[in-house]
């Protein structure tokens, strides 16, 4: 009895081990770019960028707000978001439920190309 409920226990830890959602860093740079451009996720997965820059970024994935249409598109059912003001060090999290592509760019240096992706299979 003991031992099928030690068995048991352990599937039951290795299970939720695995359905844990994973976090995916993306550098923000002085070279004005997302390092790395494109990263592919998981739904329930979370992206953690983080300023390491001197200069103030964001991470927007606003269609409303961007000059150019390609640089910003989410999947219908997915919600707009947008970090705000990151200063050099600071760190914005997002967690992507909705399955799709994400076009995401910087409102302060999307004219010098600072775009990136996120797919979410």
């Amino acid at each position: 009895m003991l031992l099928a409920f030690t068995f048991a226990l352990m599937v039951s830890l290795l299970a939720g081990a695995s359905a844990r959602a994973a976090d995916f860093t993306v550098m923000l740079t002085d070279r004005l770019t997302f390092a790395p451009r494109t990263v592919t996720i998981h739904t329930g997965d979370e992206v953690v960028w983080k300023n390491t820059s001197s200069a103030v970024h964001t991470v927007t994935c606003d269609p409303r707000l961007a000059a150019s249409p390609n640089d910003a598109s989410l999947p219908p059912a997915a919600k707009p978001f947008n970090s705000g003001f990151l200063r050099s060090g600071a760190v914005y999290r997002h967690r992507f439920t909705v399955p799709g592509t994400y076009h995401y760019f910087c409102l302060l240096h999307e004219s010098s190309g600072m775009t990136g992706t996120v797919v979410v299979k």
